[in-house]
């Protein structure tokens, strides 16, 4: 070989290279920006969470498929119904017991949540599973989680169990509508 075809081969190489890179990195941007739109606000926090970007795009992406392998169905009228029901119920307790009222709407939103499919476990796995189809008011179920647990040691005062509740019937309506989010465009 000369060295007139050796420096064809080494740009030839260096080019492929160059073309990998930037690929990658497109492929990187693209899936941000997936994750981004995907999660809303729920990006950033997980990102800060995790003190990385590419580690918290990893988590993001977890629970994506994690979530892609649950059987999320809508409630059937009747189970809608039921479920509003009770909600007025647990609203109308407020009035006399808004510690009950509290811990009964973080009940019913438990259930409401297995009845559409979602596994339920310990809080921040629900929080997490949930975040996945209902990016914005995950931060809702969690501002009211954490009021729960502060009345749970005496530590909440009645305005802060009426934003409990408040935060907990916004993640209720949307779990009580009749729409099953596809979002699998987020798999990457």
């Amino acid at each position: 070989m000369d060295q007139h075809q050796i420096t064809i081969i080494v740009a030839l190489i260096a080019t492929v290279v160059v073309i990998a890179v930037v690929g990658f990195l497109l492929l990187r941007k693209r899936r941000s920006t997936v994750l981004r739109e995907r999660f809303g606000p729920e990006y950033d926090r997980v990102v800060k969470n995790e003190g990385d970007v590419h580690r918290g795009e990893d988590v993001l992406q977890f629970r994506a498929k994690r979530r892609d392998k649950f059987q999320i169905v809508p409630l059937s009228s009747t189970h809608r119904s039921d479920f509003m029901s009770r909600w007025t119920s647990v609203q109308s307790l407020f009035v006399d017991d808004p510690r009950g009222a509290v811990t009964q709407a973080d009940q019913l939103v438990n259930e409401v949540m297995q009845s559409r499919g979602y596994p339920v476990g310990e809080f921040d796995q629900r929080a997490a599973d949930i975040s996945v189809d209902h990016p914005i008011v995950v931060q809702n179920y969690r501002a009211a989680h954490e009021i729960a647990l502060r009345h749970s040691r005496g530590e909440a005062s009645t305005e802060d169990l009426r934003k409990a509740m408040v935060h907990y019937r916004s993640l209720f309506d949307e779990l009580l509508a009749d729409s099953i989010p596809d979002r699998k465009e987020a798999r990457g």
